[in-house]
């Protein structure tokens, strides 16, 4: 028999916005709080550039809500930015309440730009301000008597019952048992999807699981063609997904060709202050065009001791690779970085499902539109994950939890043929980098469509025959994630923001959001 856990409250992922959450509900809620790898493990943990916030005297709300709005192309809607702009001093001192040290000068926060900012207002720690708010906000959950921490279970559907959310099965990667987690209210912090590509800057925990669960239980998913290419990731064999912060290119480094050439002019004013999408295009269109493998990024000028100070993280990183960035430059190719899409919700987090919240990357909570601005994507997770526990507060749950039969694995075999899921694993990646990237085409996206549409029903029939296993769980939310970004894709008949069309170059004079 399969064991079953019942709570108040199921927080599925541990990222900023699953650990914000799990600290802001009643102490009188019992909490579980499940990690599918190391609860530390996760794209929070490695956000490099900060957490953007109106902190100067010289800055204002209307300007970052201007900003967002303008970088969002058309589709984020004003009444979510506001909401998630004002809170933002709110959510930077609960940060420091929870023990994180904002880098500063003096008694000031030493603040950064990126792109679309156009005033200072990216609070960092260092380098690693993911990782500083991560073990920060940690060490206060690990006090708190009310959550007990699951770590290296991964989730594999939701259970709903009469339209509402009851829990969710959750394999224990531990004992590779099935377990039942039931409670009145589940929340999804799962992150996004951006492992469905082959680059990505992303962890290996980015499958869109959360995405593809909600999808199956019949939540709206919304603007999934809005796939964030970060412009800048090293460039080196093995150099898995490490990503080189837009701080860098803030602080005034240069793009260049192997020539030395510099070309970002050529494609907009800003140079290598333009929205992210614009840069990664830029970027893309000079290596096709040349035929480079990489272009390079330049901040040598500032000299070793201030890139030291700055940049810690990246120095350090870089120098293993036998690259020094205070005397050359940094190669850099674009990678999958940002779902701007997701499970749709309001400005609490709640999606049509009852009793079913989702925060975080996972979420579309209307702040990004068609183009995340950098460093309101920590800021989302915190000011999101504040307001769906306070929505949860104050309501009154059930006094029954629902009841459900526990996982039934008899009529299934161990699998002897777990090639096959490495094998789809690695053809669902190269098909979305090579047909639904950074440029797309119709002809590229219906062959995506077509090709999905067959391993989909391969993964099928293995998930019927087999035992579930991780990997099993991740490609089969990996392909249902990737044909919602194929089918968003096609349904756009335009190139907005982050989804560039060759047939469609133009913008539509209306923007539409883009619901499956």
């Amino acid at each position: 028999m399969s064991k079953k856990h019942q709570f108040d409250i199921l927080i599925i992922g541990t990222g900023s916005a699953g650990l914000m959450s799990a600290l802001q509900l009643s102490r009188n809620l019992s909490v579980a709080l499940v990690a599918k790898d190391d609860l530390l493990e996760g794209s929070s943990f490695y956000a490099q550039g900060g957490i953007s916030a109106v902190l100067d005297a010289h800055d204002n709300f209307d300007s970052h809500v201007a900003d967002t709005l303008a970088t969002a192309a058309g589709l984020a809607e004003k009444t979510a930015v506001k909401f998630m702009v004002e809170s933002a001093p709110a959510a930077i001192a609960s940060l420091e309440r929870s023990g994180v040290r904002f880098t500063k000068d003096s008694d000031r926060y030493h603040l950064t730009t990126e792109g679309g900012h156009t005033h200072r207002r990216v609070a960092h720690v260092a380098d690693k301000t993911g990782q500083s708010i991560q073990v920060n906000l940690l060490d206060n959950v690990k006090q708190c008597a009310n959550i007990t921490l699951f770590e290296n279970y991964i989730a594999i559907d939701l259970l709903i019952q009469n339209k509402q959310c009851c829990g969710a099965y959750i394999l224990n990667k531990n004992t590779h048992q099935v377990e039942s987690f039931i409670a009145h209210k589940t929340i999804l912090a799962t992150g996004g999807a951006s492992k469905a590509y082959l680059y990505t800057s992303n962890p290996d925990t980015s499958t869109g699981d959360g995405i593809a669960m909600a999808s199956r239980a019949g939540c709206d998913i919304m603007n999934m063609e809005f796939t964030q290419f970060h412009p800048t990731c090293l460039y080196h064999p093995h150099a898995k997904s490490f990503l080189i912060s837009e701080a860098i290119r803030g602080e005034g480094g240069k793009l260049h060709l192997p020539s030395g050439e510099m070309f970002m002019q050529k494609y907009d004013s800003r140079g290598e202050l333009a929205p992210r999408d614009v840069v990664a295009r830029a970027i893309d269109s000079e290596m096709k065009s040349g035929g480079l493998d990489c272009v390079y990024l330049d901040i040598s000028f500032k000299g070793e001791s201030w890139i030291k100070q700055h940049f810690p993280t990246i120095y350090e990183k870089c120098l293993t690779f036998g690259i020094d960035i205070s005397k050359t430059s940094i190669p850099v190719v674009p990678a999958a970085h940002y779902t701007c899409g997701g499970i749709d919700t309001n400005l609490q987090g709640l999606t049509n499902i009852a009793n079913l919240y989702a925060i975080g990357e996972v979420a579309h909570a209307r702040v990004h539109g068609a183009n995340r601005m950098a460093s309101n994507s920590l800021l989302e997770c915190i000011v999101f994950a504040k307001s769906c526990a306070q929505d949860i507060n104050q309501k009154k749950l059930q006094s029954d939890h629902c009841h459900f039969d526990p996982w039934d694995a008899s009529r299934v075999a161990p699998s002897k043929e777990k090639v096959v899921v490495t094998h789809l694993w690695d053809e669902v990646r190269l098909i979305m980098w090579n047909f639904v990237g950074i440029v797309r085409s119709d002809r590229r996206l219906n062959y995506a469509q077509h090709r999905l549409e067959q391993i989909e029903t391969e993964v099928d029939e293995y998930y019927s025959l087999y035992l579930i296993s991780s990997d099993l769980i991740e490609l089969r939310n990996l392909v249902k994630t990737a044909q919602i970004i194929i089918k968003s894709a096609l349904s756009r008949k335009e190139s907005r923001g982050l989804h560039f069309n060759e047939d469609h170059p133009k913008q539509s004079e209306q923007a539409k959001n883009t619901i499956i």
